[in-house]
């Protein structure tokens, strides 16, 4: 029973995590070589260094340094955030902290966009090898790449729980394929075994200099997707995703050997995986494209959740303002959709897709995002790591993060030649964390909340003189000890006292998982206080929890800000607080019962 559920929790991680780097052999050595010559030396130095790239970025940095932190298995980069704060003591180490995690935020946004466009493109254009299809226009590829990824996005909204028990048996199937594919391939040019020695890898670097260091750009295009492995964890458990990757890592380095093997046989060959793929059976090929379509489609809707996550993440923890959330499984409330966030991602992937045209011109974008968020991972595990007095894990890290830093640096060179679109679309999502973040404070400054005891002296009077209203209302506030101004407009200047009022406050807690809800204390005659501790990661139902703790509200008051102001960027501010839901719209209270009092604030 139990090895039967360690066979299934692998086979949901082959689904759900390793989609995108699985993909990865479609396009990675067709890049590659159309930068560099194919000779004997450079294939075996290339699929070396590929080799130790998985070795070193997936299975050292991700596999096993990344994965063996965290409390209860959750990953991210926003939760290596929250490890490391409160054991910061420095409140500008914190604010750095903070950055780092925003600008990690950010270019996995860039990531979640190029991922879908050029694994999609990379696999349609594989119908070029298909016997009366080798004439098929480049427009005609996009086109149905668009089509494809459009399919895609629509389906987002009704869940994928229907169709995602068949991601894991497709991603069996597809690894089976490029590790069948790639040893038939080594069994012509068996040397292409002596590539796993490192010494090719450095020999490689060594002879061509700068040429050598630039290529490293394109060669961490093979570990594109690695950090879902550290991402994914809170939903999948560390052991079925570390014994999966073992199986992945096999698959992709037969594939990997069987490609370099394929170059060296056929040096004319330009798109690797499927010209090899055709030559080894051609009668198989139609079902292997339409397999690796299928593979890609996985790979992006493993994308397309993780950003959901990190979204989702990002409003928990609030650096992201409160977006519309939809449940979209009544079983795992890990399953959400956000609408606008598919909807800008769907508009991104399409608008990449047009602009490049070609999954070779694509990987030119691609790459600047991953390397960029892996040197952040590693800057923070290894701060991590020292912290924790760690020593031997400090030291891995240290060098781990070189390596980073060094694939980070060769990707510069990308900018003028695409790697701008990856910049350009991470600014997005940074400058609304940026405006979002500052405006809230700056707004938190300006609303003046009344000290707790002299809200109580007032309070006290008032509910001694004025007559009551039968029945419970609810106030929200983040912090008792400061009482927001719309509690006390609706107490003070309106006179609405409730017979029993209840003060609910929201706490954000240092563990990623964990809900409680319990009354702190009763303030005063008919005013209590109801304290809700949730993890940062945490999917909570505030309506259910009240009803749990016997809270039958009558009336829902909340907070709105009317916010004026001359500054462009907090105009940019009050039009985010505007388009996006209420505090009370996003944990989904009963609108019948919700009454929004307005503060004009000047910023």
């Amino acid at each position: 029973m139990v090895q039967r559920e360690a066979i299934k929790g692998v086979i949901k991680s082959l689904g759900l995590v390793f989609g995108d780097i699985g993909t990865s052999p479609i396009y990675t050595l067709t890049v590659i070589f159309l930068l560099t010559s194919k000779t004997q030396a450079h294939v075996m130095g290339i699929i070396s260094l590929i080799i130790w790239t998985l070795i070193i970025v997936v299975t050292v940095e991700y596999a096993w340094l990344a994965m063996s932190l965290g409390q209860k298995g959750e990953g991210g980069t926003i939760v290596l955030k929250e490890i490391l704060v409160p054991v910061l003591k420095s409140g500008r180490n914190v604010a750095f902290v903070s950055l780092l995690s925003i600008i990690g935020i950010s270019l996995l946004f860039g990531d979640g966009v190029i991922t879908p466009a050029i694994s999609i493109l990379s696999a349609v254009e594989g119908m070029a090898f298909i016997p009366g299809l080798e004439e098929i226009s480049q427009r005609t590829i996009v086109i149905i790449a668009a089509m494809i990824a459009i399919a895609l996005f629509a389906i987002q909204k009704k869940g994928t729980e229907k169709v995602s028990w068949a991601f894991g048996p497709v991603m069996v199937l597809w690894f089976c394929a490029i590790a069948l594919s790639g040893f038939i391939s080594i069994i012509n040019v068996p040397s292409i075994l002596l590539a796993i020695n490192p010494y090719y890898a450095i020999k490689y670097l060594m002879e061509n200099n700068i040429s050598g260091f630039f290529l490293l750009s394109q060669v961490i295009l093979c570990a594109t997707g690695g950090e879902a492995l550290f991402a994914d964890m809170g939903q999948l458990g560390k052991l079925p995703i570390i014994r999966a990757w073992y199986l992945v890592f096999i698959a992709l380095l037969l594939n990997y050997l069987g490609q370099g093997a394929f170059i060296i046989q056929h040096p004319e060959t330009k798109n690797v995986l499927f010209e090899m793929a055709f030559h080894e059976a051609r009668i198989l090929y139609i079902p292997f494209l339409i397999l690796s379509i299928f593979a890609t489609i996985i790979a992006s809707q493993a994308m397309i959740s993780g950003m959901f996550s990190i979204v989702y993440q990002g409003i928990t923890t609030r650096v992201l303002p409160m977006l519309k959330v939809d449940y979209t499984s009544t079983k795992l409330q890990s399953q959400i959709y956000i609408d606008s966030a598919n909807w800008f991602l769907l508009f991104s992937v399409l608008f990449i897709m047009f602009v490049f045209r070609k999954s070779e011109y694509l990987a030119e974008a691609y790459g600047l995002a991953v390397t960029g968020t892996m040197a952040l991972t590693g800057i923070m595990m290894t701060w991590i790591f020292y912290l924790k007095n760690e020593r031997s894990k400090f030291i891995v890290a240290f060098l781990v993060t070189f390596v980073d830093m060094v694939f980070l640096t060769s990707s510069l060179h990308k900018i003028p030649y695409g790697g701008y679109w990856s910049i350009m679309l991470a600014l997005i999502p940074f400058s609304i964390i940026m405006i979002y973040t500052t405006g809230q404070k700056r707004l938190s400054e300006a609303l003046s909340p009344m000290p707790l005891d002299a809200f109580l002296n007032e309070y006290e009077e008032l509910y001694r003189t004025v007559p009551k209203i039968k029945g419970t209302a609810l106030f929200f506030a983040r912090d008792i000890q400061k009482i927001p101004p719309y509690i006390n407009s609706t107490m003070f200047m309106n006179n609405i006292i409730y017979e029993d009022n209840i003060i609910v406050s929201l706490i954000k807690t240092e563990n990623p998982y964990g809900i409680s809800g319990s009354f702190k204390s009763y303030l005063a005659d008919g005013l209590r206080v109801f304290e809700i501790y949730m993890g940062y990661m945490e999917v909570v139902d505030v309506e259910a929890l009240l009803k749990e703790n016997g809270i039958e509200e009558k009336t829902i008051f909340y907070g709105l800000e009317d916010i004026v102001s001359d500054n462009i960027v907090w105009r940019i501010y009050s039009l985010i607080k505007k388009i996006t839901p209420a505090f009370v719209q996003f944990y989904k209270l009963p609108p019948h019962k919700l009454h929004g009092v307005i503060s004009r604030i000047e910023m």
